[in-house]
């Protein structure tokens, strides 16, 4: 089984361009490791007006993604994106959840 979990968030102005590319060149290693932890499909959208981002993932209900802060690749990552947008003391991505008001399957 799996499920839908959604958050929301936020980049810096004037780093569109910059988060784009980092995500159309992502790490085949990171996307190893983000299927491994129980990720099937993963989907990040921009809203341009308020650069918050919308992310939607299917994760498995086994999954393993609250390992991953520990994890030194995925560290790499959030410190790389750092720069890019709001993030906590750590480096990782401040994130909001999102609940989920409709569905048609």
């Amino acid at each position: 089984m799996s499920a839908l979990h959604a958050f929301r968030m936020q980049l810096k102005p004037g780093t569109v361009d910059a988060y784009k590319a980092r995500h159309d060149d992502i790490w085949p290693e990171l996307a190893d490791l983000l299927k491994a932890s129980g990720v099937s499909d993963y989907s990040i959208f921009l809203d341009e007006e308020t650069l918050s981002l919308f992310a939607v993932m299917r994760r498995a209900d086994d999954h393993t993604l609250d390992q991953l802060p520990n994890h030194p690749l995925m560290r790499k990552w959030w410190t790389s994106m750092a720069p890019l947008m709001e993030v906590e003391a750590d480096d990782k991505p401040s994130e909001w959840p999102l609940r989920q008001m409709f569905h048609l399957s």
